[in-house]
């Protein structure tokens, strides 16, 4: 089934759509739905305006062409007219002699060529009739189809105010079958698209065959190669129109016949465009607006219809047809255009509606309006900023919509742009986690490989070390202490300890100890730990137990190690004295974690330094002083734990307390450890 055949006249072409909501804003019916991030036509609420087609920047959203049915009807052997809607002189400005313009239409194989204008001087004359046969009684113009369909699907409870009146496109498709008889074929060429659909109507079975637009008929003077160089002017054919010409300009209808929109009385409303006949009808229907006459386009006057090629400014089309209607009229045979409006005065142009409500529901209840409003961050009044950048006027009416299944939440501009700034935050916060645990992967694997090296020399080393070490404390033993060899061997001995130091961190670095878990109390840890360090009288040692937290679960001996060691360093880096801080604190980011902090006043450690913290032999102590494994060791042990360790140290006194703080955070669960 056709698009047509489905009355479906304006489609989307999905890959062109980059869901920007111009379409949804423009459209007066809300007949363009949001699903899954596609702007969809809803085709029982389309009135087939093309106001979407007409902003649509990516060509998204396209209308169906007659292009072939047109040439199947003039390749048949029955006779074809085209009729011209008067806004042809907005279209094809290029073209300054309209004869010329007949010709090329001629040329493509139409039997007859007419103007509409005509069809819209004796529909003008029956609004005239109307309106003085019935003083009281409130009209809607229905000239424009698009406003006619907004009306039956939109507005159905003020369908008693559409003027019982044909439009110019079937009045004048009337006057050709009564001139040439009922198997006349008509092919309608203008700038609208809603004409399709009037076409097909039941009421108007076999008076227009087809409707094509203006950019349709230019496709198909390119596919014949017709220019204005290789044709023959030509004339309209009969009925010629008067004043006709001007119906497409806003206002066009009342100068057709003489009448003028007179703001002192307000007898007739004269309103076009989108906004503009929104306002109008529901002022009406609801009670607001008089006025024996409401002169509507849905439009900004028919040439600006969306089936229009032509993007010349308007006022440079409206001066076109102007001009055209001018020369028209003073070209035109008096006598031959009264007798032919006398001829069809009495011709038959009424017409019927039939409501088709398409609208939605209103018993949403305020509940429900906020529930959404609160999903798009809307809490209160001061958060609806009714940007429109969603398509609608208010954030009310986009909460509505979504009630009503033809809008979606990330329609909205600030909700997005809310959602976007979480999104990149929680992307932020997965990086560091990640970038955080890459770095402690590198440095398990440069420990693990320190690890086996160190095991595989300490190893070779420690048996022949401990010969060396056994006698050389044998002969010191035997050795006067006044001999002259007494300091050569004390030397020797203190070195080959020295040795002895080293291999045995060796050892304990490589070797991979078992964790035995225990319920340790944490004043028991702190206290055992400090008895292994020396604490000079200029350092002063203050512990703050910030925890209602008695034990912690860990392996005793372990973190004893990692404590005291801590501390040792501590006191190391505070040669001329200073505080050392041992602060037990609950961890905020895990409910049964406990921190354990160790912070010196020291010189602190340099930036260049913080970086090589954990790697084996690295020291920042004296030659001698350090192996470069006890940090290493403390990382291993913490890591067994499912712990973190993290440093942080400043050596310049502008910037604050000079200092280094060591931060161990164990997660304190018996299970989480042994899991692991």
């Amino acid at each position: 089934m056709s698009l047509q055949q489905k009355n479906q006249f304006i489609y989307t072409v999905k890959d062109r759509c980059k869901v920007c909501y111009t379409c949804v804003r423009e459209c007066p019916a809300k007949a363009i739905r949001i699903m899954n991030g596609q702007a969809e036509i809803i085709t029982e609420r389309c009135i087939a305006c093309g106001n979407c087609v007409k902003v649509c920047s990516r060509e998204a959203k396209m209308f169906s062409f007659s292009i072939d049915r047109v040439k199947k009807l003039i390749n048949s052997n029955d006779k074809v007219a085209a009729i011209i809607a008067p806004s042809v002189a907005g279209e094809f400005i290029d073209i300054s002699d309209y004869q010329t313009l007949v010709g090329m239409i001629r040329a493509l194989g139409f039997d007859y060529v007419n103007e509409v204008a005509f069809g819209a001087e004796l529909v003008a004359d029956k609004f005239k009739e109307l309106l003085q046969k019935d003083q009281k009684q409130t009209y809607i113009s229905t000239s424009c189809p698009a406003i006619v369909t907004y009306v039956e699907k939109h507005h159905p409870q003020i369908i008693k105010s559409l003027a019982p009146i044909v439009s110019p496109m079937i009045a004048t498709a009337k006057v050709l079958h009564e001139m040439h008889g009922n198997d006349l074929k008509i092919v309608f060429i203008g700038p609208c698209i809603a004409k399709k659909g009037e076409a097909m109507l039941g009421q108007y079975k076999d008076l227009v065959h087809e409707v094509i637009s203006f950019i349709e008929l230019r496709r198909m003077f390119a596919e014949k190669k017709i220019t204005t160089e290789n044709i023959e002017p030509s004339e309209f054919d009969q009925p010629i129109a008067g004043k006709g010409s001007v119906f497409p300009i806003s206002g066009g209808m009342l100068q057709t016949v003489d009448l003028e929109e007179d703001f002192l009385i307000g007898e007739i409303v004269v309103a076009e465009g989108r906004q503009d006949i929104i306002e109008v009808l529901k002022e009406f229907e609801e009670g607001y607006l008089e006025a024996k006459l409401f002169d509507l386009l849905c439009c900004n006057g028919c040439i600006n219809g969306p089936g229009m090629s032509s993007r010349h400014q308007f006022f440079l089309k409206r001066k076109n047809i102007s001009n055209f209607a001018k020369r028209q009229f003073d070209r035109l045979d008096q006598k031959e255009w009264v007798k032919n409006k006398e001829r069809f005065s009495g011709l038959k142009l009424d017409r019927y509606f039939i409501a088709d409500d398409q609208r939605y529901p209103s018993d949403f209840s305020e509940e429900q309006i906020n529930k959404v409003k609160e999903k798009l961050g809307i809490k209160g009044q001061d958060d609806e900023l009714n940007c429109t950048a969603c398509g609608y006027d208010t954030c009310h009416e986009h909460a509505v919509a979504i009630l009503k299944g033809i809008a979606e939440t990330e329609m909205c501009l600030p909700y997005t742009i809310d959602k976007l700034h979480k999104y990149i935050s929680d992307l932020d916060v997965s990086n560091k986690k990640l970038a955080s645990t890459q770095a402690a992967l590198k440095q398990s694997e440069k420990l693990a490989s320190m690890g086996q090296l160190a095991a595989g020399i300490a190893h070779e080393v420690n048996n022949p070390l401990g010969i060396v070490i056994m006698y050389a404390h044998l002969l010191l033993d035997e050795m006067e202490p006044d001999s002259p060899f007494y300091k050569d061997l004390k030397l020797i001995v203190d070195q080959a300890d020295r040795c002895k130091k080293i291999v045995g961190g060796l050892l304990n670095f490589a070797r991979k100890s078992k964790v035995n878990i225990e319920e340790v109390k944490i004043r028991s840890l702190i206290k055992n730990s400090l008895k292994a360090v020396v604490m000079p009288p200029n350092i002063d040692l203050k512990i703050e137990l910030n925890t209602l937290k008695q034990d912690i679960a860990c392996d005793h001996d372990q973190m004893v190690q990692v404590f005291s060691n801590l501390s040792k360093n501590a006191v190391d880096a505070m040669p001329e004295g200073g505080e050392l801080l041992i602060k037990v604190e609950d961890d905020k980011n895990s409910p049964e974690g406990i921190v354990f902090t160790i912070k010196d006043t020291g010189t602190g450690i340099s930036p260049e330094n913080m970086e090589r913290m954990f790697e084996p032999f690295f020291t920042t102590k004296e030659d001698g002083k350090g192996t470069g494994l006890g940090l290493p060791i403390i990382y291993g042990i913490v890591k067994m734990h499912k712990g973190n360790i993290k440093v942080e140290s400043n050596t310049n006194p502008d910037k604050g307390p000079m200092g280094t703080s060591f931060f161990v955070s164990l997660p304190g669960v018996t299970e989480e450890i042994n899991a692991n």
